[in-house]
């Protein structure tokens, strides 16, 4: 078996998601507090998981809440733009 090198850390694909969760936040028109209310999350924890100084990690679960609420595939947040 072939020893595989992984380019990629968590962090790396954390930052991804960050990035994607405002970007397509904002392409609806949502503050933090409206997509909050929205998933019955606190704007706390939005804001948390956009901002990168907050190291905040999102589970899938999470995620998968924001992705219904944005009317978006769940796997558009893992594309690197």
């Amino acid at each position: 078996m072939e020893d595989k090198a992984y380019i990629h850390d968590d962090e790396y694909y954390y930052e991804i998601i960050r990035r994607n969760m405002r970007k397509y936040r904002n392409q609806h028109n949502l503050t933090q507090q409206q997509l909050a209310d929205l998933t019955d999350m606190s704007r706390e924890y939005i804001c948390d998981i956009e901002n990168t100084s907050r190291n905040k990690h999102v589970s899938i679960a999470v995620l998968g809440r924001i992705a219904e609420v944005l009317n978006m595939p769940i796997g558009d947040f893992f594309i690197d733009d």
